[in-house]
C-alpha cells in the first residue's frame, strides 16, 4: 500500500461526476508559537464541488437564491483553520470561495493556483497547491461569517509552507481507473502523503507559528466521489513512540480510513482500510474489526486488524472539546444533518504481533500522539462492531 501514486491525486473529476461530484485535498500539521511554546494544530484544504456546474461567479448551495432556483453548488473553496486547543477553545474554520473559472491547474503532478478574483466570497490572497508548497491567505470579516450559505467563521490565517510528503497509502484497484470510469462507487479515497513533513509558518489572527519538519506529523490526503461517507471515520498518526526502542520513530505512521459507499445504488458493508508503517515495514491487513464508544466526554476507537503473519491492537480517542464541527455541502446542495467532528490531538496505543503458528507474540508497543481524528457522530445509535 505504501506506493505513491501522483496521477491519482491529480486525477480530476471526469465524466457524470463533474456534474454531480466533489474532490478534497486535506492538508493537516502542527505548528509551534516561538514566544509562548504553545501547539496548535492546523488545516488547509482544496475543495472543488459540480467543476462543469462552473459559472463566474461561485454558485453556493446554502444561499437562499440559488435554492430558489434549484442550482447546485459548483465552486472552489478553500479552507483553512486550526483546531481547538485542550480547553476547547481557540478554533476557526475560514472558508474562500472562488468561482470555478479562477482556477488555473496543471495535471501529474497537480499543481493549482488561484488568484484573487472580484466574484469570489471572502478574501483571500495568490492560494497555490503543489505536491511540495502550499501558501496563501483566507480572510474572513464578521459581517461575512454572519451569512449562513458560507459556513465559516470569522478570523485571518496566512500560510507559507513546505511539503515532503515520505508515506503513501495507495488504495489499490478499489479506485483505480476502472471504478472510476464507470463510477461504480459512491466515494474514493488516496493517501499520498499519510506520513508527511511540513515547514514554514503559520500566521493566525495576527499571531504567527513556527512549522518544522520533525514536530509537524504532517498528513496529507484526497478524497473525492458522488457523495460523503457515511459514517465517515479517519485515524492517522505520525507521532509514534517505541516502547522497544524507547524512542519516536521517524518513518512510521498509521493511517485508518473507514467508508460506506455504494455499487450502483447499493449500499456495501462498511469497510476499514488500515496501514502500518513501522521501522521500514509495510502492513496490510485483510481482516479488520472496529468499534467506537462514547463515554460523554470521549470518543474512543478500538481496532483489531489481522493478516497471516502479523496482528494489531489499536485503541485511540479524542476528546469531544478538542473536536471541530466541519462545514461541507454535498453536490446535491444539502448540508449534512449529523455532525461531522475532527480534531488532531487524538492518543492511543498500537500492540504489534507476530503470529508463529497461530500464537501471537508481541514484538513493540506504540504510544501515539497528536492524531488526526475524523469522525461522523451518530446520537442515540451505537457504533456496531464491523469487518
Amino acid at each position: 500500500m505504501n506506493q505513491s501514486d501522483l496521477a491519482r491525486n491529480s486525477s480530476m473529476l471526469q465524466g457524470s461526476l463533474a456534474k454531480r461530484g466533489y474532490m478534497r485535498w486535506w492538508h493537516s500539521f502542527s505548528g509551534t508559537q516561538p514566544e509562548s511554546g504553545k501547539v496548535r494544530t492546523f488545516f488547509v484544504e482544496f475543495f472543488i464541488i459540480n467543476p462543469r456546474l462552473g459559472a463566474n461567479t461561485p454558485i453556493l448551495g446554502q444561499h437562499p437564491y440559488f435554492k430558489k432556483k434549484g442550482m447546485k453548488p459548483s465552486y472552489v473553496m478553500v479552507k483553512a483553520g486550526v483546531f481547538p486547543d485542550t480547553e476547547g477553545n481557540g478554533s476557526r474554520q475560514l472558508h474562500a470561495f472562488y468561482p470555478v473559472s479562477a482556477l488555473r491547474a496543471t495535471d501529474n503532478p497537480l499543481v493549482m493556483h488561484l488568484e484573487g478574483h472580484p466574484e469570489a466570497h471572502c478574501r483571500a490572497g495568490h492560494c497555490f497547491y503543489s505536491e511540495d508548497k502550499l501558501t496563501g491567505f483566507v480572510e474572513v470579516t464578521r459581517e461575512e461569517a454572519r451569512h449562513r450559505s458560507y459556513m465559516t467563521d470569522s478570523g485571518f490565517m496566512e500560510w507559507n509552507l513546505e511539503i515532503r510528503k515520505a508515506v503513501a497509502c495507495h488504495t489499490g484497484k478499489r479506485c483505480g481507473k476502472f471504478f472510476q470510469v464507470l463510477n461504480i462507487l459512491d466515494s474514493y479515497w488516496h493517501g499520498e502523503g499519510i506520513r508527511s513533513f511540513f515547514r514554514g509558518s503559520v500566521t493566525l489572527d495576527g499571531v504567527t507559528y513556527e512549522v518544522l519538519p520533525e514536530s509537524s506529523y504532517g498528513y496529507a490526503d484526497k478524497h473525492w466521489g458522488r457523495s460523503f461517507n457515511s459514517p465517515w471515520f479517519q485515524f492517522a498518526c505520525g507521532k509514534l513512540n517505541s516502547l522497544r526502542a524507547g524512542q519516536e520513530l521517524r518513518h512510521s505512521v498509521l493511517a485508518v480510513n473507514v467508508g460506506c459507499p455504494r455499487f450502483l445504488g447499493f449500499r456495501l458493508k462498511e469497510r476499514l482500510m488500515l496501514q502500518l508503517t513501522y521501522m521500514g515495514e509495510d502492513f496490510e491487513f485483510n481482516r479488520c474489526k472496529w468499534e467506537t464508544k462514547e463515554n460523554g466526554k470521549r470518543y474512543i476507537w478500538h481496532i483489531f486488524a489481522q493478516n497471516k503473519k502479523t496482528a494489531v491492537k489499536i485503541s485511540g480517542s479524542c476528546t469531544r472539546a478538542e473536536m471541530l464541527h466541519l462545514h461541507y455541502e454535498d453536490p446535491d446542495g444539502r448540508r449534512r444533518k449529523l455532525p461531522l467532528l475532527a480534531g488532531g490531538s487524538g492518543i492511543g496505543t498500537v500492540q504489534i504481533f507476530r503470529k508463529t503458528d497461530g500464537v501471537r507474540e508481541l514484538i513493540d508497543t506504540l504510544n501515539l500522539g497528536n492524531a488526526l481524528c475524523i469522525y461522523q457522530d451518530i446520537p442515540e445509535r451505537p457504533i456496531h462492531m464491523g469487518e
